[in-house]
């Protein structure tokens, strides 16, 4: 199958592209220029700066163990500093320090109430796509975020799977008043977007929060799946080995997920892949409403709310990035549906 995909040029570029943003998202903190929990170090005087900017900041150790949480919490949950980080213009050691300044005014003040001072040092930082409003690195927000679509897309998808496969399952290899009932539920909830169930959903909870998010968005997209399975039960239960397994004595439960289950996957793949690229869309809409991922939590959909009015400003790019990034990641889904949806297909040939 792998060969089959790597002959579509497209499958192949979506397939790497999310393998690699997979990786990214895996080593998380350890490789994002902030480490802090949700990437939030705050530094208002250097906010609004362009990508590639450099700034020099005194570093003063602060009074706490470095040894905070083991590798694998800081890889998945960040760490606090164990530094003080003051951005400055130029420093004058152990005496003043002159504070950065965005209009390059040298201000000097004296160095007061450190007691570490002689450990104090100067750092150059780059800031690769710059600094938000709040002065927070984006990139690190960018990075961070990729994994919440993406673990948002998982779980959504699960969700989906669950439920879609199930009722699908059943409607088609029951029939009679089951098949009944679960259509007429899969019809109600098809006739709704799924955006407004998402959001009623969403609704429905007190707090807003990533598993809200999860269910919201996986019980509003199980309906295309369910259909699917449905249609497809429907063909296959009819076919020869089914029924020698009926008159065999099989059990019910036994034919569903030995017999039937396996020969449908190749479309419940497919459909599955399609539903990521939906979820990570619907998650950029939610939080964009304000209903998904709470801040400080770094999300795409987020990162566009808070600066999507900069637009019109020299610092659009706040809001083009992780524009494009969801852009990206709902092609490179895409495109991988279509190559799984030809490679699976054996009528195509």
């Amino acid at each position: 199958m792998f060969k089959k995909i790597a002959k579509n040029r497209l499958g192949l570029f979506g397939l790497i592209f999310i393998s690699l943003l997979i990786f990214i998202s895996i080593l998380g903190y350890l490789i994002t220029p902030d480490s802090t929990p949700q990437a939030n170090n705050i530094h208002l005087e250097i906010a609004l700066q362009s990508p590639g900017f450099k700034v020099q900041m005194m570093r003063v150790p602060l009074d706490v163990s470095d040894d905070q949480s083991t590798f694998f919490g800081w890889m998945l949950f960040g760490k606090d500093n164990i530094y003080n980080f003051t951005p400055i213009q130029k420093a004058a050691l152990p005496d003043s320090f002159a504070g950065f300044n965005k209009n390059g005014l040298v201000i000097w003040q004296p160095v007061l109430e450190i007691e570490t001072l002689s450990e104090a040092e100067v750092v150059t930082k780059r800031f690769w796509l710059g600094t938000d409003r709040y002065g927070r690195d984006v990139l690190s927000r960018i990075i961070i975020g990729a994994r919440i679509s993406l673990l948002v897309g998982f779980m959504s998808v699960l969700i989906t799977l669950l439920i879609g496969t199930t009722l699908g399952l059943l409607a088609g290899y029951f029939g009679g008043w089951v098949d009944t009932v679960i259509l007429w539920l899969i019809n109600v909830v098809w006739s709704l977007p799924s955006l407004l169930i998402a959001i009623a959903i969403s609704f429905a909870f007190q707090e807003k929060g990533l598993y809200q998010v999860f269910l919201a968005i996986g019980l509003s997209m199980w309906v295309e799946l369910a259909r699917i399975v449905r249609g497809q039960v429907l063909q296959i239960k009819e076919m020869e080995y089914i029924q020698a397994a009926k008159v065999l004595g099989f059990g019910d439960v036994r034919i569903l997920f030995k017999h039937i289950l396996p020969n449908i996957m190749a479309p419940i793949i497919v459909v599955c892949a399609a539903n990521f690229a939906s979820a990570i869309l619907l998650e950029a809409g939610l939080s964009f409403l304000g209903l998904g991922v709470q801040p400080p939590m770094p999300s795409w959909g987020s990162m566009i709310k808070e600066h999507y009015n900069y637009i019109v400003f020299d610092a659009a790019y706040l809001a083009i990035i992780p524009g494009l990034c969801i852009m990206l990641l709902v092609m490179s889904f895409n495109f991988l549906g279509n190559a799984l949806r030809d490679a699976l297909d054996v009528n195509l040939k």
